[in-house]
């Protein structure tokens, strides 16, 4: 019954299965979904590329601070990304659940909602995963893409005078996570963005189309996974800090709570914006906005100045 408790112990595993593959539908490279040993998934030119991100309960999600539905969104979302990033189109997800057998069965199908809604809107679907009990709410996500013909953008492109650029917001999930941790629920904006990231999906194809040298998915802050492309590059990064424009709402949330709204913007994540290169003389594609410059050296840079303080998220820190 949807009214009452039912908790997966009671409804068990291919109970479980049978409830969230029936709330699933196929996507374009779906060849086979969820029934077999395995999903057969097309690929275009026999390449497919592949990312994989987990979410941790109290960790990387909290029950009191996000619907399951939010959860599903967030946990496709920060897989998409690592896709787009790529240059690719993504194609499926794989979705691993490891539960406390007192869950609420709503909770899991909720979260199936959440994740098959977010790859619909890349035209991608879930086409298989596996189950466990575990005293620790897990949720591990697999996506595969088609890079169709084309060839990857890596992190390791970047060349001294290339233009710096970015797609997407930046900030907001950071500004609503601090909002939710000091135990309040708005602005709305913010803590939406914190529960469901905004992903610029069409960005990350277009940029390879147009150019750009390398790229990579905003999930741990924009200094720090710059800096991922400033090491794999072997070159510097600057930034410009006048290029980030702090909305309205994030500057009165920053004041009310005492924080500084640029390191939200440069140092927070789960936003999953795409941060990219592309050669001087080349036009930024649509969603695309200037940022910084490559330069020779190395690391990341504000204004020519290293950064003070924490550059981003660290899972072990």
């Amino acid at each position: 019954m949807r009214g009452g408790h039912m908790s997966l112990a009671r409804t068990g595993e291919f109970g479980l299965i049978s409830r969230v593959t029936a709330r699933l539908s196929a996507g374009p490279a779906c060849l086979l979904g969820p029934g077999d040993d395995a999903a057969i998934v097309a690929a275009s030119d026999g390449r497919v590329v592949a990312s994989t991100d987990v979410l941790v309960e109290g960790r990387h999600f909290r029950r009191d601070w996000s619907a399951a539905v939010d959860v599903g969104h967030r946990a496709a979302a920060a897989n998409l990304a690592d896709i787009v990033a790529m240059g690719a189109i993504p194609t499926a997800l794989l979705v691993g659940l490891c539960a406390p057998p007192g869950l609420d069965v709503r909770w899991a199908e909720d979260l199936a909602d959440g994740l098959a809604a977010e790859a619909a809107k890349v035209g991608a679907s879930v086409v298989g995963g596996d189950m466990s009990a575990s005293p620790t709410l897990t949720i591990a996500v697999t996506a595969l893409g088609d890079l169709h013909g084309a060839a990857p953008v890596l992190r390791s492109g970047a060349r001294a005078g290339d233009v710096v650029a970015l797609a997407g917001r930046i900030g907001y999930a950071a500004a609503g996570y601090t909002v939710l941790s000091r135990g309040f629920r708005t602005p709305k904006l913010l803590v939406e963005a914190y529960r469901r990231p905004e992903v610029p999906y069409a960005a990350g194809p277009l940029a390879a189309r147009s150019g750009a040298t390398a790229m990579i998915d905003v999930s741990d802050g924009l200094l720090a996974d710059l800096g991922h492309i400033a090491t794999a590059s072997r070159v510097g990064i600057d930034l410009r800090r006048d290029a980030f424009e702090v909305p309205p709402q994030m500057r009165d949330a920053a004041h009310a709570l005492g924080a500084d709204p640029y390191l939200w913007v440069l140092a927070g994540g789960d936003d999953h914006a795409l941060a990219a290169t592309f050669p001087e003389d080349t036009p930024l594609p649509e969603g695309w906005r200037a940022v910084g410059h490559v330069i020779e050296g190395s690391g990341v840079t504000v204004n020519g100045r290293a950064h003070k303080g924490a550059s981003g998220w660290d899972h072990f820190g």
